[in-house]
């Protein structure tokens, strides 16, 4: 008995895609995986600011737990260059702290503005807060394009 020649497959017809492929998986960096993780169990103030900023308020799209660097922000204007950070009654912990002072140095080193909003505010009134967060992405009290601001008894 004699097998026929045959042709290997081309393009991956072969067996394998019946399998489902036989290329190995990506896998996501650590503070992406981490970030999925967050955007699934948001906090309460998260969720109530998050409901305001996703209607993409005066056109500026916000990102909901997005990583910067080793760290995730809660959340984040790219276009604008501003993170916002709610802070909750476990970042007045002094280890909290520091790792908060850290994290935003990072952030701040890496051309971006920081927003910390306390989440009893945030409760209080979402609407006035997130109409604040909206306020200071659209015009910054510094905008880098004009230069440093002028000094103490210099011209404008």
């Amino acid at each position: 008995m004699r097998l026929a020649a045959t042709n290997p497959p081309r393009h991956g017809e072969g067996d394998r895609t019946k399998r489902g492929g036989g290329g190995s998986r990506s896998v996501a960096r650590p503070e992406v995986t981490r970030a999925h993780k967050l955007r699934k169990n948001m906090t309460m103030p998260e969720r109530v600011l998050w409901q305001r900023l996703r209607q993409r308020p005066n056109g500026l799209k916000f990102r909901r737990q997005h990583p910067i660097g080793p760290y995730v922000a809660d959340f984040c204007c790219l276009s604008q260059k501003l993170v916002v950070e709610v802070d909750g009654s476990a970042h007045e912990a002094i280890d909290r702290a520091k790792f908060d002072d850290r994290r935003i140095a990072f952030i701040k080193e890496n051309g971006f503005r920081v927003l910390r909003v306390t989440a009893r505010l945030l409760l209080a009134d979402a609407d006035a807060t997130a109409e604040a967060i909206v306020a200071r992405a659209v015009s910054p009290l510094h905008q880098p394009a004009a230069g440093p601001p002028p000094r103490a008894g210099e011209a404008l």
